[in-house]
């Protein structure tokens, strides 16, 4: 590590002052920029940490409506016996990341910012057509994921609560990495009022994407074997040390099945 200086923000008009300063970075739960500063990755000069802002904490069920504060913890997702009850395919996701000690530090809002290519809670948000609030604005998750740790975010904005409406159905399934627990290839289908919509994590060279083919499929069938006619192009996944972009077009659909069934 080296000298860093370490700021503790109080609010989130204290946070954005404070990122002000240097080349200053926001620290949610830590998952990503701390391996990344020990390994020199990263290197702010300060850090603003935005665990104990009151303003980003909570979680809010009103009917199908769901609001997650970004300080919300993985596991504070997971165990939520609201979320449990109309959308229980979001706190299944949630328990599924990382490792407890993962769980229990890594926050919504740092994960979704980050956006890592094979995070979990991408694929869920664009496959529920959720919405990010930040403090200037709203944004659709359809336009947020921009691309490899790339978002719509601009200077000054930071993630204060996501926003979904509960689907009538929704399963999640990811083939994971035996070390680290993210996904290879994780596939989030729902369907709700807007129609079908399914989301791909861990296998685009862009990153999260949603895989219109199976929706056009399982809007005209909704069930795993719907699944099977649907060919995934393998032109625009990524290869890697892990599985190839052809092994990845399979995992597509195996992984869409498993949550198809997993949703009812």
């Amino acid at each position: 590590m080296y000298a860093v200086n370490y700021h503790r923000a109080s609010s989130v008009a204290d946070a954005l002052k404070l990122l002000e300063t240097g080349d200053a970075k926001a620290l949610g739960g830590g998952m990503t920029l701390i391996p990344a500063m020990k390994t020199r990755l990263a290197a702010p000069s300060d850090l603003v940490d935005l665990a104990h802002i009151a303003e980003l904490k909570g979680i809010k069920v009103a009917g199908i409506q769901v609001t997650i504060g970004a300080g919300a913890t993985h596991f504070e997702v997971s165990s939520n016996a609201e979320i449990k009850k109309v959308a229980p395919a979001f706190s299944q996701l949630a328990s599924m990341i990382g490792d407890p000690h993962v769980r229990y530090k890594g926050t919504i809002g740092g994960s979704v910012a980050n956006n890592d290519p094979a995070a979990d809670y991408p694929a869920a948000l664009l496959a529920l057509g959720a919405t990010i609030v930040t403090n200037a604005r709203e944004i659709a998750a359809d336009d947020f994921f921009t691309g490899l740790f790339e978002t719509a975010l601009g200077a000054g904005e930071i993630i204060t609560a996501v926003r979904f409406d509960a689907p009538e159905k929704a399963g999640y399934e990811k083939f994971r990495n035996p070390a680290s627990r993210y996904a290879i290839t994780g596939v989030f289908v729902a369907k709700g009022g807007s129609g079908v919509r399914v989301a791909v994590t861990g296998a685009g060279e862009n990153g999260v994407f949603r895989a219109a083919e199976l929706e056009a499929a399982l809007a005209q069938h909704f069930a795993p074997s719907a699944v099977d006619g649907v060919a995934v192009s393998a032109d625009a996944l990524m290869s890697d040390i892990h599985a190839s972009a052809e092994y990845r077009a399979n995992l597509v659909k195996v992984m869409a099945k498993r949550a198809v069934a997993k949703a009812g």
